[in-house]
């Protein structure tokens, strides 16, 4: 890298838990709700900028930490190689030709965790390499991109709601009116709701990574059908209705029954979506003082699940106790509630 460092770009985003309507926030579901909790730990990125040395050209090095991975990118994109969702962040951003960088990567959540970490990621990635950029794109654009990412650049099968989660934090509640255009309000609440709600909350790993599989294939081959029966996504559009509805309210178990009518909505899509580790886990919480539950992400095997317990601290502590001795594999991962979302600053 040239030695003349310019400046520092850090950026952080959060990742999102207890997705109530998550599948309707998809092209073939065509409209949808979603209630979405963005939380710590954060998606963090750094950005070395340094101006090029005369006659040579401009460098991108990768070093994506988790991974132990770090590797120089061509300036000119002819395919994605390594990570190709953050190359594709860089290439789809006009950046300045006499500039080089160093990004660097980090996120505390597992990888295939069902907690958006990808999404954060792109957009924290997105949001840092913004500032190199004339203007500056709000966090709905920031959202959009990374969205546009993931469809446009990679031809993937992708809802918004992450990156929105990513781009706003706090509680979001979506309104899809249509793929993939939709407006966002920020659910505000009481300090008291808040921090009660952050205790209440936790979050397990359920031990391995969870990814694409042929289930999800089998539900949206079956949902992207003309003349499909849909009536299932109501149920889940409900359910982010009804979990909204419960906050604004204070009502912890109105909450936790649209947390299991989503989960029952998942496993109405397909039983598989709920695997058998996490009904294991869900009837050993229930146990101890756990009176809602919701698979987070689309569901299947692995992945993570959020838990909202009673008005007991002793209930989810012993929980926590008996998690592990049930098994090991299986891991809490601390979180604190975001009330913000994208944020970025040069240093």
């Amino acid at each position: 890298m040239p030695k003349k460092l310019l400046y520092v770009i850090n950026a952080t985003a959060p990742i999102r838990i207890c997705d109530l309507g998550g599948w309707t926030d998809t092209w073939f579901a065509e409209y949808g709700a979603v209630l979405n909790i963005g939380v710590y730990p954060y998606a963090e990125v750094q950005i070395y900028v340094y101006e090029t040395s005369a006659g040579k050209r401009p460098k991108i090095v990768l070093d994506v930490e988790n991974f132990g991975e770090r590797y120089t990118l061509q300036t000119t994109f002819t395919e994605y190689d390594k990570h190709p969702l953050l190359e594709a962040c860089i290439d789809i951003m006009e950046l300045p030709s006499n500039l080089s960088f160093e990004v660097n990567l980090f996120s505390e959540a597992p990888a295939g965790c069902s907690t958006g970490t990808s999404a954060s990621i792109s957009v924290a990635l997105l949001g840092a390499l913004d500032m190199l950029t004339p203007g500056q794109r709000t966090a709905h654009e920031i959202a959009s991109l990374a969205h546009r990412v993931e469809t446009e650049k990679l031809g993937l099968q992708c809802g918004i709601q992450d990156q929105i989660c990513a781009s706003y934090g706090g509680i979001c509640f979506i309104e899809m009116f249509r793929y993939p255009h939709a407006s966002v309000s920020l659910i505000m609440l009481p300090n008291s709701i808040w921090w009660e709600l952050e205790r209440r909350l936790m979050l397990v790993y359920l031990g391995k990574t969870h990814s694409s599989s042929n289930v999800h294939k089998q539900v949206i081959t079956r949902l992207e059908q003309p003349d499909s029966d849909k009536s299932v996504l109501d149920i889940l559009r409900n359910s982010a209705h009804i979990g909204k509805n419960a906050l604004l309210e204070g009502d912890f178990n109105s909450f936790a029954r649209a947390m299991i009518q989503n989960t029952e909505g998942q496993m109405a899509l397909h039983p598989s979506l709920v695997s058998d580790t996490a009904k294991e886990v869900i009837h050993l919480a229930k146990q101890h003082g756990a009176i809602g539950w919701k698979v987070n992400g689309a569901g299947g095997e692995g992945g993570s699940l959020t838990l909202l317990f009673d008005e007991h601290n002793k209930n989810k502590r012993n929980f926590k106790k008996a998690l592990a001795e049930f098994n090991a594999q299986l891991q809490i991962i601390p979180i604190y509630l975001s009330r913000m979302g994208l944020r970025r600053w040069f240093h």
